[in-house]
């Protein structure tokens, strides 16, 4: 039973690290809207500032989504955060602009090596996190 608290323990570390990253990201970019409002990212390619402004929604759908322990967040956290690493390391890298991709880098990595174990984990539901379910432990 020890083990098991661990192991739930550990899963709850991610998902708040998961959540807080991606509403992170949520916060940057709402931020940078409100500053800049249709401006937003002028100096850029309409393909990239159209990118950037959908990860307003992107990522606190990802945040929501792993609150609910629903996979749908782990696939759509994985996909945004190797699209937008991706995206600005192509983008600022050549620039020598790293501003950004100290934090994001790292969290991007940590999504990737965490995706399985948070996968695993919301394969099992829990009666508290459905509580009607039926109890299918007794014979």
């Amino acid at each position: 039973m020890p083990q098991r608290r661990a192991l739930s323990r550990h899963i709850r570390v991610i998902r708040f690290v998961w959540i807080a990253g991606f509403l992170v990201g949520t916060t940057t970019h709402v931020v940078d809207l409100a500053l800049a409002g249709a401006d937003v990212y002028a100096d850029h390619a309409a393909a990239l500032r159209l990118f950037w402004v959908s990860l307003t929604l992107l990522d606190p759908v990802v945040a929501v989504l792993i609150a609910l322990r629903a996979r749908a967040g782990i696939v759509l956290g994985a996909l945004v955060m190797i699209a937008d690493v991706a995206v600005n390391v192509t983008v600022f890298a050549p620039a020598r602009d790293y501003g950004g991709l100290v934090t994001q880098v790292p969290f991007g990595v940590f999504v990737l090596l965490t995706a399985w174990p948070l996968w695993r984990s919301f394969s099992t539901p829990t009666r508290a996190a459905h509580p009607r379910a039926p109890d299918r432990t007794t014979g």
